[in-house]
């Protein structure tokens, strides 16, 4: 069995009722990232939580060892099609060669009020 790592990184609230990440193997899989400032709060702009979105990914990745670079894939949720543009935007500045495989589907709503945008991940980094 592949040895399994807990991740959650000091930056980053504790969740309490679910993981940021775990690390399995060479495998990391991340929870979903809304975009919330430090304080809690959600700006109410798409660029901007799409940003703090990969952010908080690439704390939980940090973690592990990892970086934005070592993603594979995303799931992105975003509440209004009208947001894919700015999102599309930031993603192309974060990967701006060999992006991940990615799925984008519109939701009626997120966990959080006001949230834009949930982006999950799943990383693959170098083998132990």
């Amino acid at each position: 069995m592949a040895h399994r790592q807990r991740l959650q990184p000091a930056s980053l609230e504790d969740p309490g009722r679910y993981s940021r990440g775990w690390r399995c193997g060479s495998t990391v899989y991340l929870a979903g990232a809304i975009g919330t400032e430090h304080d809690g709060t959600l700006t109410p702009d798409i660029k901007v939580q799409t940003t703090h979105a990969f952010y908080q990914l690439a704390a939980v990745l940090k973690e592990a060892g990892g970086s934005l670079s070592d993603i594979v894939k995303t799931t992105v949720f975003i509440t209004d099609m009208r947001y894919r543009e700015g999102y599309n935007e930031v993603r192309a500045q974060l990967f701006p060669s060999n992006p991940p495989a990615s799925t984008l589907v519109q939701v009626v709503a997120l966990a959080i009020p006001g949230a834009m945008i949930e982006i999950e991940a799943i990383a693959e980094l170098e083998s132990e």
